[in-house]
């Protein structure tokens, strides 16, 4: 259980610096509070993601993603889907550009204050 707070802190962490980098205060609000990251883009399109790797999109609803240690990566277990690459997808589209973010190997994040085995 410990391994999994440590991927999860490190994951909201760099998933809110990445955010912050990538957006800017002109595109999106970006908020964390109480384990809690909202994504405002406009009006309408708010997206939230908390600490347990819920993510609650405007375009596909809400997924539920878990660790996999074999990819090194938060997975969505019905379709198998990545969560960096299913919210660069959906944001690149909602914003008409490329977006980038950096959370592709999970135990390789800068914040992870516990030692992963693999």
């Amino acid at each position: 259980m410990e391994e999994y707070h440590a991927l999860s802190d490190a994951t909201m962490a760099v998933l809110l610096e990445d955010l912050l980098d990538e957006l800017g205060n002109n595109d999106a609000e970006v908020d964390y509070n109480s384990g809690v990251l909202t994504l405002k883009l406009g009006q309408y399109e708010t997206y939230v993601i908390n600490k347990q790797i819920w993510l609650s999109s405007p375009i596909s609803g809400p997924k539920r993603y878990g660790y996999v240690r074999a990819t090194n990566d938060w997975r969505y277990s019905r379709d198998g889907e990545e969560l960096s690459a299913h919210m660069e997808r959906e944001l690149s589209e909602t914003l008409g550009r490329g977006v980038r973010l950096g959370m592709r190997q999970v135990s390789d994040l800068p914040y992870i204050s516990f030692e992963i085995v693999r």
